[in-house]
């Protein structure tokens, strides 16, 4: 390459360096690829006359941040100046994806994410200004974008380090995150003609590949799934919803439960370290007084695209429910996932005990048979208990939104209700004033729906709060109908403590009463949610008989309507002073009472005969059981009125309902991955490091 006069060429850390006199006679160093750049911003071609230039060009070590810096620098007007230039070296690049010599392969790859990342940090108006021209060139875009995606392709699927294999997946990751909106980043327009999904299922399916590139490759599809998924047909979509290769499935599936395990052991650290000692604990509550858990919340928010990867995969795809309940035993950590901090000592404050069973309690977890869905519902309890902020909100409405889709799917409700197939989740439950957090030493091996029910019932429980969260409440309860009606419809008499269910829906119902103006003031319409609570009552006592465990079960149900029929007759009484008025509440109302008229049945049939039972046996209050001799005694001269739909429900469908909610959680997501591939060539040594050891 030609040096300008006045100038030594020397090498310094791998680079190549000019030295140049400045006026004042202190040398200053300035990269030989940072000279190149200035050429081809300047609007000059440092390539002609030099037939071995790209060859040499490549092998220099690219500078990105100079590469935006550029862009940063450059007018709208004079980008479109430069466009030849730039066509020239993305051009060059694409071609340079094919060279034997890994070194210009790293280097293209690099060089690409800083042209893409660069041309779409502009902002230009109403300049016209058009990213496929400026980077590739209208009449080339088409077979360019081919020749680079047949390039990563065969990189992907070749035999090429898994080093360079993880530089093509960051790269477009790049691509597929330049602009905030990544349905009108029109780059991914020639991802969806010319695809990578065979390459990615090919990685996901190779077990020695995924645990180096597995999540990489999760990542991509998922944010290719994503391209302008409510506008047009797009292949990814497609593709994934008919993929039945059980070894990318599965695959697909490790990814996903690694990310939320990681998670889990993390928050099982954190919860043994608060209980190592009362010095600690108190600490820990005096901090989380003034200092936000920020930690926390990225941390939860770093598992939004996880999550939504999930989502896709059992939302589009009914055979990655075998992948989700997939059993297998995971390998014995040898040590915890993290070192908690011990304290200095004291002899009041020993954290040693804490810390051994933290390590027990993670040996004797790790040998416990497991699988997505177990670990999934336990990451759901974690971040279900705290929704305040709009990170964990939206995290845990999306984990319910899951839920719902395996609730909804038959296959799912066979495999979590077998009483052949049953699993140890660990569910971690909120601290609350008015209860200790019980920690179950040995949690009982049970079908997987009894989990599921835990985890409705426990977030029925613990956010009856002022920041109501009613759009997951009408979930949760959504959940626990499908969940009724699977059971009613195949007969399946699960063997669970349904008054648990009973008990936090009446408390609910009860919180809904004493809060009522407060809640239509925020929420406008309580009236829905209350028709949701009662109508899994109606359920319950339409067909409990078919799938209730014993015919106690049955007479139990009618024991809690009975006791706490004050409950029930109050609901019937709000519900009645909104039908007589002329607000927007009143149709929900209307129907509310129109639900409660088999409880009020009950309470009215057994009611009178409980006290005429009492006054005649002159007992001033009874026993359980007692109630429930006159409630045997006294079932065939109910009459009920056989309600209508009760074994119905609107299925799941994200447009246009959640089409807002996954737009918002996508742009979010966008950003996130965006910031983790913004300098793909800070792992430049390590990459070559890691080729050169091979």
């Amino acid at each position: 390459m030609n040096q300008e006069a006045g100038t030594d060429l020397k090498r310094t850390h791998g680079h190549a360096v000019l030295l140049r006199k400045s006026s004042s006679s202190k040398m200053a160093l300035k990269e030989k690829v940072v000279q190149i750049y200035e050429s081809f911003f300047q609007g000059e071609d440092p390539s002609v006359g030099n037939p071995n230039f790209w060859d040499e060009f490549f092998l220099l070590r690219p500078n990105i941040p100079f590469i935006e810096g550029e862009f940063d620098k450059v007018s709208g007007e004079g980008l479109m100046m430069l466009k030849d230039n730039l066509n020239t070296l993305f051009y060059k690049a694409v071609e340079s994806l094919k060279e034997d010599n890994v070194i210009r392969v790293v280097n293209a790859i690099y060089t690409m994410s800083a042209l893409v990342r660069g041309i779409y940090r502009k902002n230009f108006g109403g300049f016209g200004f058009d990213v496929i021209n400026i980077l590739i060139g209208f009449d080339a875009a088409e077979t360019v974008m081919q020749e680079m995606v047949e390039n990563l392709n065969h990189i992907l699927n070749g035999e090429y380090p898994t080093a360079i294999k993880q530089q093509v997946l960051k790269f477009i990751m790049v691509l597929a995150t330049a602009c905030d909106n990544i349905s009108q980043n029109t780059l991914l327009e020639y991802l969806m003609i010319n695809s990578v999904f065979e390459s990615i299922i090919q990685i996901l399916g190779n077990v020695d590949l995924r645990l180096v590139l597995g999540a990489d490759a999760v990542q991509v599809l998922t944010l290719l799934v994503q391209y302008r998924k409510y506008e047009s047909a797009n292949p990814y979509i497609v593709k994934l919803s008919i993929l039945d290769d059980e070894l990318a499935l599965t695959g697909y599936a490790q990814v996903v439960l690694g990310a939320l395990s990681d998670f889990n052991r993390e928050y099982q650290c954190r919860s043994t370290e608060a209980q190592a000692g009362w010095f600690s604990a108190f600490a820990s509550m005096v901090g989380n007084m003034f200092v936000p858990d920020e930690k926390h919340v990225s941390a939860v928010r770093a598992n939004d695209l996880v999550l939504l990867a999930l989502y896709e995969a059992i939302h589009l795809n009914r055979n990655f429910i075998t992948a989700l309940t997939h059993t297998h035993t995971p390998s014995t950590p040898t040590t915890p996932p993290s070192s908690p901090t011990v304290p200095m000592s004291n002899p009041l404050n020993d954290p040693a005990p804490a810390l051994q069973n933290l390590d027990k309690a993670l040996l004797e977890q790790s040998s416990h048979p497991t699988n997505l869905l177990v670990t999934f519902l336990e990451y759901s309890s974690i971040v279900m208990q705290d929704t305040k902020d709009e990170t964990r909100h939206s995290n845990a409405k999306l984990c319910l939104v899951i839920l719902t889709c395996i609730a909804e799917d038959q296959y799912a409700n066979s495999l979590m209700h077998d009483v052949n197939i049953n699993f140890r989740v660990k569910l971690h439950r909120m601290p609350m004033r008015h209860r200790k957090v019980k920690v179950e030493k040995d949690t009982p091996s049970r079908p997987l729906v009894c989990a599921l029910l835990d985890l409705m019932v426990e977030f029925i429980m613990s956010h009856m709060m002022k920041s109501f969260p009613l759009e997951l409440y009408n979930r949760c309860l959504g959940i626990t109908q499908r969940v009724l009606c699977y059971q009613k419809k195949c007969r399946v008499r699960l063997q669970y403590p349904w008054k648990e269910l009973w008990t936090a829906l009446i408390n609910l119902l009860k919180y809904l009463l004493s809060n009522e103006s407060n809640l239509l003031k925020k929420h406008n319409n309580i009236f829905h949610l209350s028709s949701k609570i009662v109508n899994i009552f109606n359920l319950f006592i339409t067909y409990g008989d078919t799938f209730l465990p014993n015919p106690n079960s049955y007479d139990e149900l009618y024991y809690e309507i009975i006791r706490m029929h004050q409950v029930f007759d109050n609901l019937y009484s709000m519900a009645l002073r909104y039908t007589t008025s002329d607000g927007e509440s009143k149709e929900s109302a209307a129907r509310l009472t129109n639900h409660l008229v088999n409880i009020k049945a009950i309470i009215n049939h057994f009611s009178p005969k409980v006290d005429s039972w009492a006054a005649a046996n002159q007992l001033s209050s009874l026993t359980e059981e007692q109630v429930l001799d006159v409630v045997r005694a006294n079932y065939d001269s109910l009459t009920l009125k056989l309600q209508d739909s009760l074994d119905q429900y609107e299925r799941y469908s994200e447009k246009p309902r959640e089409s807002a909610f996954f737009t918002t959680l996508v742009r979010s997501v966008v950003s996130d991955v965006r910031k983790s591939v913004s300098n793909l060539a800070q792992y430049h040594h390590q990459v070559l490091q890691s080729v050169a050891e091979m």
